[in-house]
């Protein structure tokens, strides 16, 4: 009893760390796209430089994943929350990347003038911060509905992208000096496409959680 106490303790610490991590890599993609907007190069560095703290985050769920299995030797549905576990972490790392990414981007325009409206990149950016709020809150409250949900938004931020990408491609042709700024700007869509492909790779590990099978959101 008094070791199954012990491991529930431990999940609860696992939850609580990744829903620590969301909440950074959340305000880490929050500032990279201010930055963009802005054009704030500052801001942009800050991104660069706080994602030390974001990658010391997934070591330490990583550690503490490997320290349950070795010690408790889990099964079933326990074993699935700690390899879920630490998928969450991978997926969260890698939105942390590519906020990084988007902040970059910022640096290399370097306060240029932007060619174009970021309207459907904010509202990318929207979505997606959306996407990773439920995608943990279905995590801890073991909510397999919404999780599928996950697929609908993902679907928005697809739809976003597809016109980000043709809406500069018509500017590039239309003014072939906004070609490299253009490219820049629909990279950074594409970075906030992936975030949202992440987010329903959570959403998948939530089903797999609860029913074992193995689904796919994108």
């Amino acid at each position: 009893m008094q070791q199954r106490q012990s491991f529930d303790i431990a999940l609860k610490e696992l939850k609580l760390k990744l829903l620590r991590m969301g909440g950074d890599i959340q305000e880490a993609i929050r500032v990279a796209v201010s930055a963009l907007e802005g054009s704030n190069v500052a801001l942009a560095k800050e991104v660069v430089d706080n994602d030390i703290k974001i990658n010391r985050q997934d070591h330490d769920i990583e550690d503490l994943c490997i320290r349950l299995i070795a010690t408790q030797q889990p099964v079933a549905t326990d074993l699935r929350k700690i390899v879920s576990g630490m998928r969450l972490s991978m997926d969260l790392e890698r939105m942390g990347d590519l906020a990084v990414d988007i902040a970059k981007s910022t640096i290399r325009l370097n306060g240029q003038t932007l060619v174009a409206p970021l309207d459907d990149i904010q509202e990318m950016a929207k979505i997606v911060d959306q996407m990773i709020s439920e995608a943990l809150n279905a995590y801890v409250n073991n909510d397999m509905e919404a999780a599928k949900q996950l697929a609908s938004l993902d679907d928005q931020v697809d739809h976003r992208y597809r016109r980000i990408v043709e809406q500069l491609f018509n500017l590039s042709a239309a003014q072939p000096s906004a070609t490299s700024q253009a490219m820049t700007l629909a990279f950074c869509g594409r970075y906030l496409e992936r975030i949202g492909d992440h987010a329903t790779n959570i959403g998948e590990s939530v089903i797999y959680i609860i029913s074992g099978e193995r689904s796919d959101l994108n």
